[in-house]
């Protein structure tokens, strides 16, 4: 074999070599973009998920204290003490765009490492 031929069966190796490589990479980048695209879908459903259900929540307490007259720690009582006083005077708060709690519940869950007093784990 001549050395011209050696050094292109070299090269073409090395391409070859450089090609799979290269191939490798984007595979690997286009799973990491999946799975992080799932990552973020996810915690944006769980932060939906959480505003609806503290909508819900401070809806109950406002109709527990508004309309059947129980003091804010009586609604607490009778919710077995699974919200804290501190969260349901949060959570029958409404917000400017008259939904109670709406970005609250994610700067509270921040703040506490997600699971603050009376919060249920689990």
């Amino acid at each position: 074999m001549s050395q011209q031929t050696t050094k292109q069966s070299a090269r073409k190796t090395a391409r070859g070599m450089v090609e799979r490589r290269r191939r490798a990479r984007i595979e690997r980048e286009r799973r990491i973009e999946d799975l992080a695209v799932q990552v973020v879908t996810a915690i944006v459903e769980r932060d939906e998920a959480v505003a609806q259900a503290e909508q819900r929540a401070g809806a109950a307490l406002r109709e527990l204290t508004d309309v059947e007259g129980l003091s804010l720690a009586e609604a607490v009582e009778w919710c077995d003490e699974q919200v804290s006083a501190k969260e349901a005077t949060r959570l029958r708060r409404p917000l400017d765009d008259g939904r109670p709690g709406q970005n609250a519940g994610r700067d509270a869950s921040a703040r506490s490492g997600g699971a603050g007093p009376g919060t249920p784990v689990g």
